[in-house]
């Protein structure tokens, strides 16, 4: 009967520290949890998004358009040909949310839309004169 009494008192010890256990570690990963959604994980994910607003929808499609002129490349790729109709089609993008924005925007806002058209199109004009890539030709 004593070995059953102590049976129990072991089994009870071993239920506690298992418990404090299971505790330790689930602060832990809740801890963890917190870091990687501040921060972004060392795996590359990204933490949370901002919020969303008229400047995040300039830079989004601003973006896009300097990718598709070439001026932007994707770390470790090579090269692309510029897509011109691409790029096109987001400065046209820009160019509507300006037109359907009218008077309703602030003047930093405003400004920030027609200073950002402004130097996409010049942009766009440089690299459209260029023309298109020559072949190489081998001697």
């Amino acid at each position: 009967m004593a070995d059953e009494e102590k049976k129990l008192i072991i089994d009870e010890d071993w239920k506690q520290q298992a418990q404090k256990e299971k505790e330790v570690l689930k602060a832990k990963e809740e801890a963890e949890k917190q870091e990687q959604t501040a921060e972004g994980d060392a795996e590359g994910r990204p933490g949370p998004l901002p919020q969303g607003d008229l400047a995040g929808l300039i830079n989004m499609l601003t973006t896009q358009a300097l990718f598709a002129m070439g001026v932007l490349q994707v770390k470790g790729q090579e090269g692309r040909a510029p897509d011109m109709d691409m790029a096109r089609y987001n400065i046209d993008m820009l160019e509507v949310l300006e037109e359907k924005t009218k008077g309703n925007l602030t003047d930093q806002e405003a400004a920030a839309l027609k200073n950002t058209l402004s130097e996409l199109r010049m942009g766009y004009v440089q690299i459209a004169s260029q023309g298109p890539p020559q072949p190489e030709q081998s001697a």
